[in-house]
């Protein structure tokens, strides 16, 4: 007699945070509470280990076990904003969630990827060049590149294409093009229009 199949567990989103101990957890709480408030009001130069640590009433040795540097703390703090994303794509409404065509879910996370980059540039800044490809290693990075790998399933190569369009995304390029004065539509249309081909 053949086994009863289980029902597969649900992977857990990139990111998801190990189970830990509650006070470490009520830390973990405070220092990204007080990180944001610092960011609302400094920008992402106010994110130093020491001001963090005072912000939220902690030593400072708890945000460097925690978060090791400002690179770490800004992926923690990046966290949840991905996680938005990841799961309209998973599971969200048309023309980004599921029950959209490739073409139009290709467009749509090019659109919501471009608006979440547009609120957190400098952050991201941050996270992708903290070291010689850092951006490539990000597991959110594997989770796009994926994601819009299969959405190009038709293309002769997706995966190359998926990277295609991922490096249009990429924060520093974007930063150099608003700094030569392009507007934000520019750059919107231009990738879009490499999302729709």
């Amino acid at each position: 007699m053949p086994e009863p199949s289980r029902p597969a567990l649900p992977l857990p989103l990139v990111g998801d945070p190990p189970r830990e101990r509650a006070d470490a957890a009520r830390n973990r709480a405070l220092v990204l509470q007080a990180a944001w408030r610092l960011y609302t009001h400094g920008g992402v130069e106010a994110l130093t280990t020491d001001a963090v640590a005072q912000e939220a009433g902690v030593g400072k040795g708890t945000v460097y076990r925690r978060f090791r540097d400002k690179s770490g703390l800004v992926a923690a703090l990046l966290d949840d904003k991905e996680k938005e994303l990841q799961l309209a794509m998973i599971s969200g409404p048309a023309p980004l969630g599921p029950d959209g065509t490739r073409a139009e879910r290709r467009v749509a996370f090019v659109r919501a990827y471009l608006d979440y980059l547009q609120a957190h540039l400098d952050l991201l800044l941050v996270s992708e060049t903290a070291a010689p490809g850092a951006r490539y290693r990000l597991g959110v990075y594997q989770f796009w590149k994926t994601h819009l790998t299969m959405l190009f399933a038709e293309d002769h190569d997706p995966e190359f294409r998926a990277y295609t369009v991922l490096a249009l995304l990429d924060a520093s390029l974007v930063s150099h093009l608003l700094g030569d004065g392009w507007a934000w539509e520019r750059i919107r249309a231009g990738a879009e229009a490499e999302a729709r081909r």
